[in-house]
Parts: structure tokens; C-alpha cells; sequence
């Protein structure tokens, strides 16, 4: 998997990804254009770990809120 791909399933707007890296917003956008497109930059050579680590946080919100609202509706 790619560093596109696994970010646009994970869902995470540029601005908190290029927090996460230390990076700018617009870095994080040009990591994420086609490889062979001009001004195209390679992802940091971790960012699998990080990207794991969000969709784990992630993963966890999205339970909580399924909990909450399965409460709301009873």
C-alpha cells in the first residue's frame, strides 16, 4: 500500500497528517500526488508506524462514537 492510498482510508485532513511528521500541509499534499507528477515528494521512511499509530487512534474514536450513539438510539 502507498502513502495516498493508505492516507486517503485513513481520512485524516493534510493539516493534522504534516503535524504528525513535523511536516508542512503542503509537503504532506505532495507526498501524496502520483509519483511521477512534478513537484512530487517521497513520504518519510516512517511513515507506515505513523500512519498505523493514527488509524489505531482513529479505529478508537470511531468505536466510541458507534458506542455512543447505539446508547442514544436504545
Amino acid at each position: 500500500m502507498d502513502f495516498k492510498t493508505a492516507t486517503d482510508i485513513l481520512g485524516v485532513p493534510a493539516a493534522r497528517l504534516a503535524e504528525e511528521f513535523g511536516l508542512e500541509p503542503q509537503t504532506i499534499r505532495q507526498m501524496r500526488m502520483a509519483p511521477e507528477a512534478r513537484g512530487y515528494r517521497t513520504p518519510p521512511a516512517n511513515w507506515q508506524a505513523v500512519v498505523l499509530r493514527l488509524a489505531r487512534e482513529r479505529g478508537a474514536e470511531l468505536h466510541a462514537l458507534a458506542e455512543t450513539l447505539e446508547r442514544v438510539m436504545r
